[in-house]
């Protein structure tokens, strides 16, 4: 049986958690980068298929530690914070695999786009926070999407051909997470 956190609603802690991605530049660079502006709550049932998942991302906390490119990314050749000023997950299954080990499926929408993302999930454990009386739950997840099928459809090429920007995009979430009271 796998384990899980105490069934309960987590607020996740956006200070000590991280949702980020990584794109293909060209042929051989790798763009880092992340959202710095999000929430969620992970409710956890009493089954592992009995909890849910919903976050907010702010398109607008785009970094990648490049003002120019990230007003690139804002923009209409890729998420169009304006208009699309928000990224949504919100779970529709929980699989167990093995061990802390799941599998996440989530509607994801981008731009206005909404796809089903099968995420490997691990619940990294639960354990006492730095505030008293308050547990902190751990949790990873990854997933691979190709940014044309939620209209992210910049199509730069070089001289060559090549894109300037890969079509694979990782996405990777380290979550932490404190009960509510």
């Amino acid at each position: 049986m796998s384990n899980l956190p105490a069934p309960g609603v987590y607020n996740v802690d956006a200070v000590h958690s991280t949702i980020s991605f990584v794109a293909r530049h060209l042929v051989a660079a790798k763009v880092r980068g992340s959202f710095t502006d999000f929430s969620g709550v992970i409710t956890i049932g009493d089954s592992f298929e009995n909890s849910t998942v919903e976050a907010t991302v702010q398109a607008a906390s785009i970094t990648t530690n490049n003002e120019m490119r990230d007003g690139h990314l804002k923009s209409g050749d890729f998420l169009e914070e304006e208009t699309f000023p928000t990224l949504i997950l919100k779970s529709t299954k929980i699989t167990a695999k093995s061990g802390d080990k799941y599998e996440l499926t989530a509607d994801l929408t981008i731009k206005g786009v909404t796809k089903s993302v099968n995420f490997d999930l691990e619940y990294l454990g639960t354990g006492p926070s730095m505030a008293p009386g308050v547990s902190v739950t751990g949790f990873e997840a990854s997933a691979e999407i190709d940014r044309r099928e939620f209209n992210v459809n910049f199509e730069g090429t070089i001289e060559n051909g090549s894109l300037v920007v890969g079509n694979k995009i990782v996405l990777e979430l380290a979550i932490e997470a404190h009960q509510q009271a």
